[in-house]
């Protein structure tokens, strides 16, 4: 496959992604998921994209800016793969987004 049928591709996919995050049900499931897997693995890389694609489907990081009051730059920056926010940081963006953290116990696994 070539490299600009590649880069087409992709690009679709992201588009469609984008376009699909702008249901509320998509975006809360999509966040969940991604949530699970940073539970299980640790790598907050998939959570951090998640967070940007919903940003980006809601508005984008100029509308995410002005809801969290943080710099937009710095935002691209904490939602990038290496971004490491703090949980202020965390948190103002998810409230921003319209989500909260919240803390539940683990489940636990039956046996058998």
């Amino acid at each position: 496959m070539s490299k600009i049928k590649l880069l087409k591709n992709t690009a679709n996919y992201h588009d469609e992604l984008t376009e699909s995050l702008k249901k509320s049900k998509e975006a809360d499931l999509y966040l969940r998921i991604a949530m699970e897997e940073y539970q299980e693995d640790d790598d907050a890389e998939a959570l951090l994209i998640a967070l940007r694609n919903i940003a980006e489907a809601r508005g984008g990081m100029p509308w995410l800016a002005r809801k969290t009051h943080l710099n937009r730059q710095n935002l691209y920056n904490v939602l990038s793969k290496k971004g490491n926010p703090t949980l202020d940081t965390f948190g103002l963006i998810l409230k921003g987004l319209g989500y909260r953290l919240a803390i539940q116990p683990e489940e636990k696994r039956k046996a058998g």
